[in-house]
């Protein structure tokens, strides 16, 4: 069992067990890498035109084959498929997002139009990581 701490125990005797308290309950934690899923799926795609700063500091140009997901790294590749007529797209992760319950990648505008999405708006899509 802890000791306990009183008023009178120092500052530094506090921080110290606080410290080995937080040790104590990382180590016994297990930290898992993200999914498997994550790099290879299926979901709902969006696209986007911005001309702003993507979250990796590049600007967007929605004429790039460029991507949003919210948690592959940046620079990740991707071939992005669209089901309903078997256009294929490569990808580059540039950006996080997106931020739209239920999709699961948004593509830039030039990615989303080689793959008969821009007319519709958003999609299903599948995914595989290169």
């Amino acid at each position: 069992m802890p000791s306990q701490i009183s008023l009178s125990t120092s500052l530094p005797t506090v921080i110290a067990r606080v410290a080995a308290a937080i040790a104590a309950a990382l180590s016994m934690m297990v930290f898992l890498a993200p999914s498997a899923q994550a790099a290879n799926g299926c979901g709902s795609a969006s696209w986007y035109a911005l001309t702003s700063r993507t979250a990796s500091g590049e600007m967007m140009n929605p004429a790039k084959l460029t991507a949003a997901h919210k948690t592959l790294p940046f620079g990740t590749k991707l071939k992005v498929t669209n089901p309903r007529n078997g256009k294929s797209v490569i990808v580059r992760i540039n950006d996080r997002g997106p931020f739209t319950k239920g999709r699961s990648l948004d593509l830039s505008k030039a990615a989303a139009h080689q793959i008969g999405l821009v007319s519709r708006g958003h999609g299903k899509v599948c995914w595989t990581k290169l």
